[in-house]
């Protein structure tokens, strides 16, 4: 997180000129198949769908609440949540795009959305694996710019969610050692292709120079039967 103090005054607005703060959230889905339709309403899943910090933080310090928009066929289709966790938890059969929307406590600072398409359905490799937990989720940074006075001073107001171990379905970190070593190699890989390329332009460059040369001593030796 990156701060940087600056003069509250009338001309600035109410706002803190200068300052950043950095939030950085997960959202997403994690659903489980219940190994067969259900008779009553054909559903095959329950999932949950969520917004949560990515470090043991307590929004609600300065979230006022989190609207979910779930797909129009479910009752009450517009759920919100005033108080961590913030999520839903329906069941379902098929898969929908949900839209997130978080309000902050100080009214100034304008809403955060989100938008996630909740999974249901396991890839290829978790089928095989015979997986029954689908995780769908993001990591995401929500960035405040010249907050007002209020607002920083509820983002920084710090406030553990949980005593216990704090962890993500998915492991962000790993992921993006996981990823930085692929765009390494990909890096890599490009680089060699490059070279290789460079090196191929540099021969053929030299053949048609050869070849200039050679049409240019024919032309001097007809020149000189002449």
């Amino acid at each position: 997180m990156f701060q940087k103090m600056a003069e509250f005054g009338p001309d600035s607005g109410g706002r803190m000129k200068g300052v950043t703060i950095v939030k950085p959230i997960v959202y997403g889905n994690v659903a489980r198949y219940f190994g067969k339709e259900r008779e009553e309403d054909g559903h095959t899943h329950e999932w949950t769908v969520y917004v949560k910090p990515y470090i043991n933080e307590d929004m609600s310090a300065y979230v006022k609440k989190v609207q979910f928009r779930l797909h129009e066929s479910y009752i009450n289709f517009l759920r919100v949540v005033t108080k961590p966790p913030y999520e839903i938890t329906e069941t379902g059969y098929g898969e929908f795009e949900t839209t997130i929307k978080i309000f902050f406590l100080d009214p100034n600072e304008r809403p955060v959305t989100l938008y996630h398409l909740l999974k249901l359905f396991p890839s290829d490799t978790n089928a095989m694996l015979g997986e029954q937990k689908v995780v769908s989720d993001f990591y995401d940074e929500m960035i405040f710019q010249d907050p007002t006075a209020l607002m920083q001073e509820l983002l920084t107001t710090s406030r553990l969610l949980t005593l216990g171990t704090y962890k993500h379905e998915t492991d962000f970190a790993e992921l993006e050692m996981k990823t930085r070593k692929k765009i390494e190699a990909a890096q890599k890989r490009t680089s060699l292709e490059i070279a290789k390329f460079k090196e191929r332009l540099k021969a053929n460059m030299e053949a048609i120079n050869g070849l200039k040369n050679e049409i240019r001593q024919l032309k001097d030796d007809q020149v000189n039967e002449i």
